[in-house]
């Protein structure tokens, strides 16, 4: 019966508003070849600052500059923009989601009903 629900309510995310746009802002962004490039230099580049950091060396004043850059200019990206907005969205709709799985255990818990379906 659980996985029977949990199942319907995956289901019904799966055709929320909200994940439909994080998919489609998604792929909008995949698409993007310039946001695309600027977003997989901005990952090389913190890998390599995390690499050092974990060697206990700290990242170059360039390196952090060159990270500061890289990001504004991905955040100036529409379909950057797109995507993050979309996500926020998805993000504060599974919030709800769980705050109401919350409320219905804690129901349930002090509930003395019994129910098989």
């Amino acid at each position: 019966m659980l996985e029977d629900k949990a199942v319907e309510l995956g289901r019904l995310i799966g055709q929320s508003d909200e994940y439909r746009a994080v998919k489609r802002t998604t792929e909008t962004l995949n698409g993007d070849r310039e946001a695309t490039a600027l977003l997989q230099t901005m990952e090389q580049l913190r890998g390599d600052a995390e690499a050092m950091m974990k060697r206990g060396e700290r990242p170059s004043a360039e390196m952090e500059q060159q990270l500061d850059d890289l990001l504004m200019k991905i955040q100036a990206q529409p379909a950057y923009q797109s995507a993050i907005v979309a996500q926020d969205n998805f993000d504060k709709l599974m919030l709800r989601v769980n705050q109401w799985i919350a409320d219905g255990i804690r129901k349930g818990a002090t509930s003395g009903i019994i129910t098989l379906g």
